[in-house]
């Protein structure tokens, strides 16, 4: 019966796409938001060699004909953030696209901590829920969520609507989204679009195109639609979950996912930057901004999620154009959904509004671990950066560093931020004279104990490569 539905489903999507007359995807509807300022593309279909003209009120128009196939694509040019517009569509007949904001798009995905609902789930609260939905009336702040499908070959369209932030409705918006939108749109006085696209316990290679894991041997795409756990199965959610939006502009993404992958932590780095530069290059934006959240400490296994955060600072590290929000100090060691919810979605607006938006004082990042020396009496000396205006622990001991000797065999080390040189942590253990790496958080579950004065948390680390 599962089979059949997600057959069935994948037969309507095709349908509701062929060629009659003049059809858009459904992300191109009433209540949308557009990208200001860019030639933002706009496709659908109809008849074979029919002209299309789209206009936009604000003084724009742009033309073209079909294809022999009756696949068409334009740009428009969209100005300043605004409205509300119309946009009308002309081919062998009209269309007529009303209210439609000029603002800022970002795409949002993952896995369930993006997916998770401002209004928590199932006995798993979202901090501030209440009293953010009771508030939430606000139509510059506009929604499109995307329903869970699979498909053996890409689609072209979602059955979806855009939809207004009100008590009605932003109820079942990603929380971690809406609070990044609310605070944009607080912050920048400009109508904000998200298109959220995600599902609970997915793995990066399902979020990945053909091509882009064929380089990957040991992932194999079925040739039939996987009856159990298709979130789990390569390229599955590529194909109905973000191929039909490639080429919608965008602002950037915002990604939080990662626990689905601790059981090959090791190679998620490889995975997940060819996945950010796959999208790059088949958006053809260049490089836009690709903001992702840390996973949280969770209690369950080994080292696995610790080895799954040092691949995720990796590719911000190694990966041109992307940030990593930290959330080691809102963790939770029994669930896997963190509660604070809104802190995460403010950590990743900071990135956008400092890298993105001109708020160069904001401050984006906590601390990164940059280098070690070694000082006297056998202690170990560590700087970072991003802590500019210094370290800080906000009145409780540093925890959670560990130490080694040759033997590589770590034991708890006593920590203490240097306050005459700006961005150290002095690290020692009495009983190790020769010491030769640290960890700091590096275990499943870890609480944060270094901050920058921002107050934003130093990810997970380890100076060895044991």
């Amino acid at each position: 019966m599962q089979k059949f539905f997600f057959f069935s489903l994948t037969l309507l999507l095709l349908f509701n796409y062929s060629y009659s007359q003049t059809r858009l995807p459904a992300f191109f509807g009433d209540n949308m938001v557009l990208q200001q300022l860019q030639k933002v593309s706009v496709w659908g279909t109809d008849h074979p060699r029919t002209k299309i003209q789209v206009s936009g009120s604000w003084g724009e128009k742009s033309m073209v004909t079909a294809d022999d196939s009756g696949r068409w694509k334009l740009k428009l040019q969209t100005p300043k953030a605004g409205g509300p517009y119309t946009v009308v569509i002309k081919g062998s007949k009209q269309l007529v696209l009303k209210n439609v904001l000029i603002g800022e798009v970002w795409f949002c995905s993952g896995q369930s901590n993006m997916e998770m609902p401002l209004k928590g789930n199932l006995n798993q609260p979202v901090i501030g829920s209440n009293e953010s939905i009771l508030h939430a009336a606000n139509d510059q702040i506009r929604f499109l969520h995307t329903p869970r499908s699979v498909s053996l070959t890409p689609l072209y369209d979602v059955k979806t609507e855009w939809k207004a932030a009100s008590p009605l409705t932003a109820g079942n918006f990603s929380a971690v989204a809406y609070f990044f939108a609310k605070k944009l749109q607080q912050v920048l006085g400009v109508p904000v679009g998200i298109i959220q696209s995600a599902w609970g316990a997915s793995v990066v290679e399902s979020w990945m195109d053909k091509e882009s894991l064929s380089a990957f041997h040991n992932k194999i795409i079925p040739d039939q639609l996987p009856v159990n756990n298709p979130n789990k199965t390569p390229a599955m959610l590529y194909n109905t979950m973000l191929h039909p939006y490639i080429g919608y502009t965008i602002k950037g993404v915002l990604w939080y996912q990662g626990e689905g992958n601790r059981e090959n932590a090791h190679e998620y780095h490889a995975l997940f930057s060819s996945m950010i530069h796959s999208w790059r290059k088949q958006w053809q934006q260049g490089e836009f901004p690709f903001y992702f959240v840390q996973i949280a400490p969770f209690e369950p296994g080994t080292l696995n999620a610790a080895f799954l955060r040092e691949a995720q600072l990796n590719t911000m590290l190694t990966v041109n154009n992307t940030g990593m929000v930290v959330t080691l100090d809102v963790g939770e060691r029994k669930v896997i959904h963190p509660a604070q919810k809104e802190v995460v979605g403010n950590r990743l607006a900071y990135w956008a509004l400092a890298r993105d938006y001109g708020l160069k004082e904001v401050v984006y990042s906590g601390p990164v671990y940059k280098s070690m020396q070694t000082a006297d009496n056998g202690k170990l000396l560590l700087s970072f950066d991003f802590a500019g205006m210094g370290l800080n622990s906000f009145g409780k001991p540093l925890t959670g560093f560990e130490i080694a000797g040759e033997d590589k065999v770590f034991h708890p080390a006593q920590a203490v931020i240097v306050n005459d040189k700006s961005g150290m942590v002095r690290v020692w253990n009495d009983s190790i004279p020769n010491p030769v790496s640290v960890r700091y958080a590096f275990h499943n579950w870890a609480e944060a104990s270094l901050f920058n004065t921002a107050g934003l948390p130093a990810s997970s680390f380890r100076t060895d490569n044991w």
